[in-house]
């Protein structure tokens, strides 16, 4: 009679894959990721994937029988002086807590790693020979790691082509721009999320347009000043599109290991959106 092993997967089985995938040592300083809520022992049959730690996620996570979320946005990122569930900041701790779940949050690891939010939203962009905008010391999948991308589009674009195939690759719920359009666009840096503090680097690295999120004033002045191309195509657009990335690579890794777990990414939506009313 032929003998089945069965492997129980845990944890921290899942996690020292995503250490592989987008090891701590990359996050930034200021940040919290990891294991943020439950053991490093606890069984994982099914995995789910999301930008934001929500408490609609965990009705998902219910639906799929996820024992183990895992967020781009830290669920726990600064200290709490209480857990209760009727706070908007600790509805979804206190709910994954009492339902037992395991919660690992990947970050600015995930920024920075390659295969990560930033190496997708260049693919998406179809930019060559993109490297870091901001390297990292630690090498990864044969070239340097870090925030940001800067490449080149294999043939020049006008402005209104760019924008075109912007809003095909992430569908943002809107584009903002500052400073003047170029007259082609050939170099393109982009950082997922708040990168705008690096808008200064991205024109120093001869980027003809940086695309980023939440452009400061006195950055999106700064544009104008400098006579650089910024556009801020939303928070949740530039990053949501790693999730799916992520769980690709994911997927393989676990494959390649025999460890039979489902992986599954939560569709959301962006918090913010246009405001449109009727006339009175």
């Amino acid at each position: 009679m032929p003998l089945f092993l069965f492997i129980v997967v845990k944890v921290q089985n899942i996690f020292d894959i995503l250490q592989e995938i987008a090891p701590l040592d990359l996050a930034q300083s200021w940040d919290n990721v990891g294991l943020l809520v439950g053991t490093p022992e606890g069984q994982v049959s099914s995995i789910l994937l999301a930008l934001d730690p929500t408490t609609a996620l965990l009705a998902e996570a219910e639906q799929c029988n996820a024992e183990l979320i895992i967020t781009h946005h830290p669920a726990l990122f600064r200290p709490l002086k209480s857990l209760r569930s009727d706070r908007p900041t600790e509805k979804f701790l206190f709910a994954a807590v009492q339902a037992g779940l395991h919660v690992i949050g990947c970050h600015t690891n995930l920024d920075a790693a390659c295969g990560g939010v930033n190496d997708v939203l260049a693919q998406l962009l179809a930019l060559q020979d993109a490297v870091p905008l901001l390297p990292d010391t630690t090498e990864g999948c044969g070239q340097k790691t870090g925030l940001g991308r800067i490449g080149m589009l294999s043939a020049p674009l006008t402005p209104e082509c760019f924008l075109e195939q912007l809003d095909r690759a992430i569908s943002p719920p809107w584009l903002l721009e500052a400073g003047p359009r170029p007259d082609k666009i050939h170099k393109v840096a982009v950082c997922g999320g708040s990168c705008s503090d690096v808008s200064a680097t991205a024109l120093r690295g001869g980027a003809d347009v940086f695309i980023t999120s939440e452009v400061k004033h006195d950055i999106a002045r700064w544009a104008e000043e400098a006579g650089f191309w910024l556009i801020d195509a939303g928070h949740f657009a530039t990053e949501y599109p790693a999730m799916k990335g992520l769980r690709d690579v994911l997927v393989k890794r676990l494959d390649a290991s025999g460890l039979e777990v489902s992986v599954r990414c939560a569709y959301q939506e962006p918090p913010l959106r246009l405001a449109a009313g009727k006339a009175c």
